[in-house]
């Protein structure tokens, strides 16, 4: 069973308590007053024990005044920050340089260093990325995803969280695993993606970084996918997919616009089923009221068990209650206690999100 435990663990912090960012030719903007040459930086594959990791941040002063980054903090321990103490003045470029012990054992690193600047009232998170090994590993052990001689470490890449009027940008690693050069391509990408691949011819056994764009749009709400054809030395491979979470932006909203917003209130947001034979079709019924002053809607219903069916969605007015019939079915459910989760993203700041969960036991 698929599960998008992950995905509520991630989008729990709300993306208002961040700045929004546009991207730009040479970096990404962040409220239009100042521009970073990169939001992360992937170390790709290191070895652990082999010394300290070390990248720097470009960041640029788009104002007309001068511009101090106040203070830098790292999310652990294993990782120092330095930045550019002197205000930066206006078109100059200022820098954050940060060290990573990358003494802490092997495996996969995120580690997330977090930046505020006098121009802007909310804080940038920058990001270092990578893979620690207790020893150097065959390039195609590292990517065990295969697709001719392009090798990925996985085909489906989460994006991570993106609000309405925003842009996501991030990046991934790709190997040569063949013994000739390589020249990587993309084509057929879904509307809504942009995707660059290596300047460089990438040489056998040699990896590179493959940087893409996702733009919000208000047709794609909750869990998006978005898809791109490799094409290596001209010839098509099997599509990769890069999925992102798109909900409201509530950020600039007035507190007149909150005190006019819609207020769901739900009579529970948990459904037991009890115990079902294997294959049964188990229908949940989650109630809910409006409190609010403006209508309740519902963008999308995610769930992160394929087989769930959800009835038409209709908006509620104020005051109005209203339910939500979602019919499950258990065939493929594995033996014991179950647990289906359903998303549901909104048009409320007071509930952007609202999970709900349907759970019991299955047998044979």
């Amino acid at each position: 069973m698929k599960r998008i435990l992950t995905i509520i663990c991630a989008i729990a912090l709300s993306a208002s308590a961040y700045s929004q960012v546009k991207e730009t030719a040479t970096g990404t903007s962040v409220d239009g007053v100042l521009e970073i040459d990169k939001l992360v930086h992937d170390f790709g594959d290191v070895v652990t024990g082999s010394g300290p990791l070390q990248c720097e941040f470009k960041v640029k002063n788009l104002t007309q005044k001068p511009m101090a980054i106040y203070n830098v903090s790292a999310s652990c321990g294993c990782t120092d920050v330095e930045w550019t103490r002197e205000p930066i003045q206006p078109g100059k470029t200022g820098v954050i340089r940060v060290e990573y012990a990358n003494s802490d054992g092997p495996y996969p690193f995120d580690k997330n260093v977090t930046a505020y600047f006098s121009s802007s009232k909310k804080p940038v998170v920058l990001k270092l990325r990578g893979v620690a090994h207790e020893k150097v590993v065959p390039v195609g052990e590292r990517y065990p995803v295969h697709l001719g001689q392009l090798g990925l470490r996985e085909t489906e890449i989460k994006a991570g969280n993106i609000t309405q009027g925003s842009q996501k940008s991030d990046l991934f690693m790709v190997a040569n695993l063949g013994k000739t050069p390589m020249k990587l391509s993309f084509t057929d990408v879904s509307a809504g993606l942009e995707i660059f691949a290596p300047d460089q011819i990438v040489a056998a056994g040699e990896t590179a970084k493959v940087r893409y764009i996702v733009t919000a749009d208000r047709s794609r709400w909750g869990k998006s996918w978005y898809h791109a054809t490799p094409v290596v030395n001209g010839v098509k491979q099997k599509p990769i997919d890069i999925w992102s979470f798109t909900k409201e932006d509530f950020s600039d909203w007035t507190a007149e616009q909150r005190s006019k917003a819609a207020q769901p209130v739900f009579e529970t947001n948990t459904f037991n089923f009890g115990t079902v034979r294997q294959g049964s079709r188990v229908e949940a019924e989650f109630k809910c009221k409006n409190n609010g002053k403006s209508n309740f809607k519902v963008y999308k219903v995610d769930s992160d068990w394929d087989a769930v069916k959800v009835e038409p969605v209709k908006d509620i007015a104020p005051g109005k209650s209203g339910s939500y019939k979602i019919i499950v079915d258990t065939s493929g459910m594995p033996e014991g206690e179950a647990m289906v989760i359903i998303t549901m993203t909104t048009n409320t700041p007071n509930r952007p999100l609202v999970n709900l969960f349907i759970g019991g036991a299955i047998k044979k």
